[in-house]
């Protein structure tokens, strides 16, 4: 008997679901948007880095030079420079779709020395509540999530291609129009 009910209700959720018409209409809005679809990924990924790089030239290069140096970085100095021009022209670059292959590597570098020097003794999650002090939150220090999530948005770029309004795309267009129909055999 309770093979029979389940039978009934199946049959009754097929005919109040129709399979065909709700898919169809999702692919279609699907395509015709999915070459749009690093357009965010730029502008978080590209965004992002940019606003950490000002970030350090706004407190000063020796800042986050000392900062380094307390981690135990090699060649502070050094590092804090290649950081932050990384992420100044890194994130311009990825804003921009420009040369997003590239600029991916020196980029995700950057997010693993970050993950593994200072975020991983504090676990994944990006958001830790220490107290609610006067209405508001106080957080803790942040472990390594967000630097997955912007691994991840780089490395969609790479493999999406950057889109329609990307200097990339502008590149490609150029040079593929320049190159003949059939190659000499």
């Amino acid at each position: 008997m309770t093979s029979l009910k389940l039978v009934k209700q199946f049959d009754l959720e097929e005919e109040f679901m129709p399979t065909q018409s709700k898919p169809a209409a999702a692919t279609r809005i699907s395509s015709a948007t999915q070459r749009y679809a690093a357009i965010p990924l730029r502008a978080i990924a590209g965004g992002g880095f940019l606003q950490h790089g000002w970030a350090k030239i706004a407190k000063g290069p020796e800042a986050f030079a000392s900062i380094l140096q307390s981690l135990h970085v090699p060649f502070p100095h050094l590092s804090a420079y290649l950081t932050i021009s990384v992420e100044l022209l890194g994130g311009a670059a990825l804003l921009a779709g420009a040369f997003v292959a590239l600029v991916s590597i020196p980029t995700i570098v950057v997010l693993l020395t970050a993950m593994f020097t200072v975020h991983l003794p504090y676990g994944f999650s990006s958001i830790k509540i220490k107290a609610i002090v006067d209405g508001r939150a106080k957080f803790g220090p942040p472990g390594y999530e967000c630097d997955l999530l912007y691994i991840a948005c780089i490395l969609a770029l790479v493999f999406l291609n950057p889109g329609p309004w990307s200097i990339d795309s502008y590149r490609l267009r150029k040079r593929n129009a320049r190159v003949p129909a059939e190659f000499p055999g």
